[in-house]
């Protein structure tokens, strides 16, 4: 814990009121917003150790607010500060010529939006020493996307990273959770520590304790030496177990204690070892119904279900998808260089209107065997293996973007009434017994503390 919290934070003071779209880049990229109104009470908390970036947001201050806000940037002249434009000005008034002569750089918003996070990043990271903040930029490149469902898993990552508690990662197979197990990683104060995965699904039972937690010179029939186990190995740093729902249940209480009292015990011994891990979990599965299955421990789930990290599929990211295939694109061609070099537009329509059921990656695989099977520059979607009668029916389509409408009313439903399924119900004019219905079928995690 005391190393993670040595992690200074990245914090914008944005002299305005920066837009929904704007406050949830900003949130996506690892950034604290703190909205300030200028004027003769103005206070702003500067903490030593935050990275801090000003931005004035000339859109909404008037001449009063400027004026109250000079003094306060020439006292503050070792800040980084950044101006926000209007979109409709093209010669700034006079008004604000002192201004803009103490910021380093202009933007207009929303379309220069990438531009000023990118800028802001960099400020923070000529201001850090901490190699791993430095590498991240704020962007976690392994995570591509733009979509609203991947900026909020942006957004979480930086929140949870610093905190060394227990992750636990939900979605679908092939959704990213490892990826994001790194992140989270990268981003804490353990960094520079190990970081250990294993899929707790393809180790024999037999097998799982000593793997995990080592085991003793003859502690069984051909253990020859001592082995040292994963959580010994990765002491100080992180381990990720994917697919925890299939640990047996003698491993489960060993994880149990790890989790509880941070000790461990080899097979064969019964000396108590001290180990400092954090412990990141995924499952495709609901460990819900394992525990009420009697096939998970109920107070292993409850330790381990701290954070919850829900992964998108891939078709709930809309113009992801043409972003990754890309991506994934572009990263084949540097290994093994090929005639392949972009999508024609029936390849883009086919991979946006298919269903994924494998998400991110079926769409490397499809992408990189469509790479080596290409006839021609383009990539076509027969190339893909998505032929036309594979794209779905219109009607399909429209009940896609139904579901989708649906899916977008709740979730704002939700995070308007603090996720009270009672409040949301009566704003919804629907039952209780409805909303939690509709927060299954879109697969919806509800805070389990709310």
């Amino acid at each position: 814990m005391a190393a993670s919290l040595e992690i200074p934070s990245r914090c914008v003071i944005w002299f305005g009121q920066p837009q929904a779209s704007e406050r949830g880049a900003l949130a996506a990229a690892g950034w604290q917003l703190r909205c300030v109104a200028p004027g003769p009470a103005m206070a702003v908390g500067l903490r030593g150790r935050d990275h801090l970036v000003a931005v004035i947001d000339l859109r909404h201050l008037d001449l009063d607010a400027l004026q109250a806000l000079l003094p306060w940037v020439q006292q503050h002249q070792h800040l980084p500060w950044l101006a926000v434009l209007p979109a409709d000005v093209h010669s700034p008034p006079p008004a604000w010529t002192d201004v803009l002569l103490a910021c380093q750089n202009q933007f207009t918003l929303p379309l220069e939006l990438g531009a000023l996070v990118s800028t802001m990043q960099r400020q923070a990271d000529a201001d850090t020493s901490d190699p791993a903040r430095a590498c991240d930029g704020g962007g976690l490149p392994a995570l591509i996307g733009d979509s609203p469902r991947v900026l909020a898993v942006r957004a979480a990552l930086h929140k949870f990273a610093p905190v060394d508690l227990p992750v636990l990662v939900t979605g679908e197979t092939g959704t990213g959770k490892e990826l994001a197990a790194q992140a989270l990683h990268a981003l804490s104060g353990r960094a520079g520590k190990p970081f250990l995965a294993v899929n707790c699904g393809a180790i024999p039972a037999n097998l799982v304790q000593s793997e995990l937690f080592g085991h003793e010179r003859g502690a069984f029939t051909g253990a020859a030496q001592r082995r040292i186990g994963l959580f010994e190995s990765a002491h100080g740093g992180t381990v990720f177990l994917d697919e925890v729902g299939d640990l047996p249940g003698d491993a489960q209480t060993s994880l149990l204690r790890v989790l509880q009292e941070g000790t461990l015990e080899r097979v064969g011994s019964n000396q108590p070892l001290r180990v400092d891990v954090r412990v990141l979990a995924a499952t495709h599965v609901e460990l819900e119904q394992a525990v009420a299955q009697g096939r998970f421990r109920r107070d292993l789930y409850y330790r381990l279900n701290v954070l919850r990290l829900p992964m998108p599929p891939l078709r709930e990211r809309g113009s992801d998808v043409l972003l990754l295939a890309d991506h994934f694109l572009r990263g084949f061609r540097q290994r093994h260089p090929g005639r392949a070099r972009g999508f024609d537009t029936g390849a883009r329509q086919a991979m946006r209107g298919f269903g994924w059921p494998g998400n991110v990656r079926e769409l490397l695989n499809r992408v990189q065997r469509a790479a080596i099977v290409a006839e021609g520059e383009l990539i076509t979607a027969a190339d893909l293996e998505l032929a036309d009668d594979a794209l779905p029916e219109p009607r399909a389509l429209l009940q896609d973007a139904r579901g989708q409408v649906e899916r977008d009313l709740l979730l704002q439903a939700l995070r308007q009434h603090g996720y009270n399924v009672s409040a949301c119900a009566r704003h919804m004019q629907v039952s209780r017994v409805t909303v939690y219905r509709l927060c299954r079928k879109h697969r919806l995690e509800l805070p389990p503390e709310r």
